[in-house]
């Protein structure tokens, strides 16, 4: 129900003893991806972040769904990093996908899902943060992110942070969905939403990442 992949590309990993090794960046932690976003998948994807926060925007505007998640964890060890996906459409953006990631410093997986060619946000905290979000009671800035120098797009827009110790990212797409940030945003934790999973929407297109 799970696959494994590398955190920090989207090439898969195979397998060498207790080991993951991708072919590009060497011994990894493996990142566990759902092949498809249902309920029971998420169920496993908990089982596997084993108490990690698995973050969410909260509650799911009307029409959303979660389309995508994985959790990056090792046999035996704690797990590193979680990262979901929310999906719907917004009035003035059309189709947005909301990235949500929680992770270990040093992890690379908030930065591969915001097309960054290093594993941490360098210009953090040099300017004003730009948003602010609530998660578990506690208010947390967060600072924008240049994506120029990656790639020249500006198809995303690049928000990170720090909450309980771990970066903590937010990438919308398309990049004008940023004005979404406007509203008192709050995020939870999934694994301790009990029965109110059930009655959240799962499903649509994984997006590219």
């Amino acid at each position: 129900m799970l696959d494994a992949g590398c955190p920090r590309c989207a090439r898969p990993v195979r397998a060498e003893g207790p080991d993951r090794v991708c072919g590009l960046h060497g011994v990894q932690p493996p990142l566990w991806r759902a092949r498809e976003s249902t309920y029971a998948a998420f169920v496993a994807h908990l089982e596997q972040a084993d108490g990690f926060p698995t973050l969410l925007p909260w509650p799911l505007s009307p029409g959303w769904q979660i389309s995508d998640f994985g959790v990056v964890a090792r046999a035996g060890r704690k797990p590193q990093a979680t990262v979901t996906c929310c999906s719907g459409v917004s009035e003035l953006d059309g189709a947005v996908d909301v990235f949500v990631v929680s992770e270990e410093p040093g992890t690379g997986l908030g930065a591969r899902v915001a097309r960054l060619d290093r594993s941490y946000p360098s210009d953090v905290a040099e300017e004003p943060p730009v948003a602010r979000v609530q998660v578990d009671g506690r208010e947390v800035p967060l600072w924008a992110v240049s994506t120029s120098a990656a790639d020249g797009e500006f198809d995303r827009a690049v928000l990170v942070g720090e909450a309980s110790g771990r970066w903590l990212w937010i990438v919308l797409h398309p990049a004008s969905a940023m004005l979404l940030m406007r509203d008192d945003w709050i995020l939870r934790d999934a694994s301790g939403a009990g029965a109110a999973l059930i009655e959240m929407t799962f499903g649509g297109t994984p997006p590219r990442w």
